[in-house]
């Protein structure tokens, strides 16, 4: 590779791979994604159950990030009391086997991963 493509990851304001991956880069995007990939259309409070140990203010701002970037929906339905719904929307789904595949990757290589964090450790 030669300097001037080297040169594209130094932008931080215009680096695609770091916006996305500012994104995933939480603890809870992927799962929320996965999630609603699953279960379709859900309340807050099935997601929040679903997820089990994220914070309501957590729960709040990753899915307001992600409405933000159009990869889900929310749709609120004017009753008494208000009833929220989110959704994967058509970009979100278009990330998934991006995401699936990445998650298949940590599946089949995770021991290997954990037995060189090990190895690592020893060595220190």
């Amino acid at each position: 590779m030669d300097k001037k493509n080297l040169e594209k990851f130094s932008d931080s304001s215009h680096c695609p791979i770091r916006h996305v991956l500012d994104r995933f880069g939480d603890k809870w995007s992927i799962l929320v994604l996965e999630l609603l990939n699953e279960g379709g259309i859900l309340r807050f409070n099935e997601i929040s159950k679903n997820i089990g140990d994220i914070s309501q203010k957590m729960l709040t701002v990753t899915l307001r990030s992600l409405e933000a970037d159009s990869l889900i929906s929310r749709k609120i339905y004017p009753e008494v009391p208000p009833r929220v719904e989110y959704s994967l929307t058509n970009l979100g789904r278009t990330l998934l086997p991006h995401i699936d595949g990445l998650a298949s990757w940590a599946y089949e290589n995770m021991s290997t991963i954990i037995k060189n964090r090990e190895k690592y450790q020893q060595r220190k």
